[in-house]
């Protein structure tokens, strides 16, 4: 693999890894399964791990026939998705737990789901709307299939540092204290704000290149 090429894969696992965030969602992991074993856990972790690289990857490789369906352009989706990028990380930064669930009713309904593998754990915690949305634009700017593949990949890597994390998410949390949870998803949301204004700017950047409306 070229210098390139290696760059453009950490630039792509750095950015999903940010926007997927498993540190903060792993004392949410561990708050909705009050009753569940370590050994259960670990297989919830995997199983949620899995679900999100598949819908993750399914936004990948369909970005461009979704935006021709809904005649969406790119340069709009990159700006909404800035917007959103921006939205989370600034909660992210306001917060404990980086705009996941925050209310009672929230929090009590993910208690009392029977499984929570797939909601709300896979789905929207791992691959929420920004996730969704980061991935379809990675994939939609790939300039050949070489990129495609490493944009996969980079998910692929970011699912599987988050099955790491989540399944010794009890280990890690007393490893480094709820302070060193707190600095690492501040520092998260940091690189995720960034990575918000910099689709924002480019996307009004390649808008107004295009001749605007």
């Amino acid at each position: 693999m070229s210098f390139n090429l290696l760059t453009l894969a950490m630039s792509h696992f750095v950015t999903v890894l940010a926007i997927v965030d498993p540190f903060a969602t792993a004392p949410i992991f561990l708050a909705i399964t009050p009753n569940n074993t370590n050994d259960e856990r670990k297989k919830m972790a995997l199983q949620a791990a899995i679900i999100a690289c598949g819908v993750l990857l399914v936004f990948v490789f369909t970005g461009n026939w979704v935006f021709n369906f809904f005649g969406i352009s790119v340069s709009a989706f990159r700006v909404a998705g800035g917007i959103l990028l921006l939205s989370t990380a600034l909660d992210t930064l306001r917060t404990n737990e980086g705009g996941k669930p925050q209310t009672p009713e929230e929090k009590r309904e993910s208690v009392e789901k029977a499984d929570v593998t797939i909601t709300p754990l896979a789905i929207p915690l791992l691959a929420g709307p920004g996730a969704i949305s980061t991935v379809a634009l990675l994939g939609s700017n790939s300039k050949n299939i070489g990129e495609l593949v490493i944009v996969g990949l980079a998910v692929i890597v970011a699912c599987a540092v988050s099955w790491l994390i989540l399944k010794n998410s009890s280990r890690l949390i007393k490893f480094i204290g709820q302070i060193g949870l707190k600095i690492v998803t501040r520092i998260m949301g940091l690189l995720l704000a960034g990575i918000g204004v910099q689709f924002i700017l480019s996307g009004i950047r390649e808008f107004w290149q295009n001749g605007g409306l």
